[in-house]
């Protein structure tokens, strides 16, 4: 299927693979103001030409004096008539910015530039003395249109934005806050969520797939916990051999990564018939629940403070459905567990903020822009997407699932008519 996507697409597009050179270029980056320093980077894609370059942005884009930061960006030069395609990463960029092989689809499908951007206050995008007051959407988006702003006046070819799970969010957000700043926007697998524990995964993965697979992963749940006289001590001595640390007990942490089984589980499209018999040996379950559930994503010393501290106050996130397992768990450690598990205590009485969430539906209700939707069929956040505007009559937005799907859903694991109707728009809205 992979390649009847990059041969339809060639076809479609008439892409025309020639050495990318950086005529002009660098005399560009040098009169962006905003831009305070850039270097040459090496891809093993040889037909564009890719600058990091640090983006002085606004601390606060409403009041100047209290300072600014620099966001790092990539960009993939193609030329100056071609398309650009800006990503609203979602988390930090380190996994672009050094990946030698690193290309978004949308880029290649278009044979556009690329401006990547690292999300404020994440990964090496923070100011030395970072004041969490500032970290909301609104003045994310603000970054992105800062970014926008300076690269339009060189790069005349029609634009699109797209992103990744928090970063296909982002795109969502950015389309209704800055709805000009650009033609199209692809968001893939993105949630909107309208709480810190949202409330809809629980029943959409009570659904998923056939009962067969939900009971085989329930029962390995069960599994799990019957067994956690046997297996905590094996799960102690692993996180204190990785060093892990938790604002909770890890007996706690235990209970939590079998909730988070389930998610994970279908989030990544696991294959049912990896999950252990029910007469495995201990080492056997062990090795494949933590190659499942690694709990270091809920140790302190993780990547995701950035998106935790978010989360809590205007991104929101997920919660579990307990019922089940309320013979096995104490339901007091789990209820509300996000705030007492993935940060510290000056969070706990942080009050979530619906407003974008709000202020989003309402304009994909109210509005019919240039969109494209990827989801995965059985993928839980599909539960907080948007897949609910297939009802509303649109012209311009246009909902793709992926049959079985989960969150590696993208273009090119479409059906191969839903593909093909994808490249249609594509070339349709920004190729001609």
């Amino acid at each position: 299927m992979r390649k009847h996507i990059l041969s339809l697409a060639m076809l479609l597009f008439a892409v025309t693979v020639a050495f990318a050179n950086n005529d002009g270029v660098e005399a560009m980056l040098g009169k962006i103001k905003e831009i305070s320093s850039y270097e040459r980077i090496e891809k093993a894609d040889t037909t564009r030409s890719y600058y990091l370059m640090k983006f002085t942005q606004l601390i606060d884009p409403n009041n100047a004096e209290v300072g600014t930061f620099e966001q790092r960006v990539m960009l993939g030069h193609r030329g100056f008539d071609r398309p650009t395609v800006i990503v609203t990463e979602g988390y930090g960029g380190d996994y672009a910015f050094g990946a030698k092989r690193y290309m978004e689809e949308l880029t290649y499908l278009l044979d556009a530039n690329i401006l990547f951007v690292e999300y404020r206050f994440f990964s090496k995008s923070k100011p030395d003395n970072l004041n969490w007051d500032y970290m909301t959407i609104a003045n994310s988006m603000h970054d992105y249109h800062a970014i926008t702003t300076a690269f339009k006046q060189h790069y005349t070819g029609k634009w699109a934005s797209t992103g990744i799970s928090k970063g296909g969010s982002t795109t969502i957000f950015y389309r209704a806050y800055y709805p000009e700043d650009v033609d199209v926007s692809v968001p893939y697998v993105a949630p909107l969520s309208r709480a810190l524990e949202d409330g809809r995964h629980e029943s959409f993965l009570e659904q998923a797939s056939c009962k067969a697979d939900r009971d085989a992963i329930r029962n390995f749940q069960f599994h799990l916990l019957e067994n956690k006289a046997t297996l905590l001590p094996m799960f102690d001595n692993y996180c204190a051999s990785k060093g892990y640390t938790f604002y909770v007990p890890t007996s706690t942490i235990y209970d939590l990564c079998v909730l988070e089984y389930q998610f994970s589980f279908w989030q990544w499209g696991m294959p049912v018939t990896e999950i252990p018999a029910a007469d495995a040996d201990d080492e056997t379950v062990f090795k494949y629940f933590i190659s499942a559930c690694e709990p270091n994503y809920f140790s302190r010393k993780n990547d995701l403070e950035s998106f935790s501290v978010q989360a809590v106050k205007d991104f929101g996130y997920y919660g579990y459905n307990v019922d089940p397992f309320k013979d096995y768990i104490n339901v007091d450690d789990i209820e509300g567990y996000y705030k007492k598990v993935m940060l510290p205590s000056i969070w706990a009485d942080t009050v979530f903020d619906d407003y974008n969430y709000r202020f989003v539906t309402d304009f994909l209700t109210e509005n019919d822009p240039k969109m494209i939707f990827i989801y995965g069929e059985w993928d839980p956040w599909t539960a907080s997407g948007v897949t609910w505007l297939r009802d509303r009559n649109k012209q311009n937005i246009h909902i793709f699932v992926e049959p079985g799907g989960s969150h590696k859903a993208r273009i090119s694991t479409l059906r191969r008519d839903n593909q093909k109707e994808v490249l249609d728009l594509l070339k349709e809205w920004m190729l001609q």
